[in-house]
């Protein structure tokens, strides 16, 4: 006998004798629980999501649409980045005034080629203010997932209000779960059993966040 036939088997000893009437698993736990926390306006939802962002550590930026590229060249010019790396599908106006080599998302680059990058910008396909989480779907204007992992610097344009959300369920029904998502709540970090704290383990050092709108 496998493994598998004995842990079969054992499941099915232990539903021998569940009533054939009774309740299925997909209902047996009550889903009614509350999708978002409290009643905010638009304005309250983007003003809850900054003050996340900033909680963890992002460094979070407001501007118009006509702002965006003159944002986006100062932040890379005070970063002193001499390179920046470029989805496939990012508008070519937001870097417009940018004097960074832009860097192609290749196949081929692996991960000692993106290190060398200096920094990173891409959209995102939702952001959930109550968690300050920005989530990544692998879309043109965000590129692979490894592209936002080993850059030590990633700044991530949100369109505001239309890509941020209250609660965690609401960016559920956004996003396609057969996507690689990555969900993103402040630089990475991790810290010791004496707490202290290390930034850009496993993932980028600094996160800035531009909101858009």
């Amino acid at each position: 006998m496998s493994s598998r036939e004995r842990i079969l088997g054992r499941v099915r000893r232990a539903l021998a004798d569940v009533p054939q009437d009774d309740t299925p698993y997909g209902e047996a736990v009550a889903r009614d629980y509350l999708r978002e926390h409290g009643a905010r306006s638009t304005e309250e939802t983007v003003e809850l999501l900054a003050e996340n962002l900033a909680d963890y550590r992002a460094v979070v930026h407001r501007c118009g649409a006509d702002e965006l590229p003159s944002v986006l060249a100062r932040l890379l010019t005070e970063r002193k980045a001499a390179t920046v790396l470029v989805p496939p599908g990012l508008d070519e106006a937001w870097l417009a005034e940018a004097d960074a080599a832009r860097v192609a998302d290749r196949m081929e680059s692996g991960a000692h080629e993106l290190d060398r990058v200096d920094s990173v910008v891409t959209a995102c396909a939702v952001a959930v203010a109550e968690t300050g989480t920005i989530v990544l779907d692998g879309g043109p204007d965000q590129g692979r997932r490894r592209i936002t992992l080993v850059p030590d610097h990633h700044i991530c344009v949100v369109r505001v209000p239309e890509q941020v959300v209250s609660s965690v369920p609401q960016a559920l029904e956004r996003l396609d779960p057969a996507r690689p998502l990555t969900w993103i709540s402040g630089p990475s970090a991790t810290s010791d059993i004496e707490l202290d704290r290390v930034e850009g383990v496993h993932g980028p050092r600094t996160l800035e966040v531009i909101l858009v709108g």
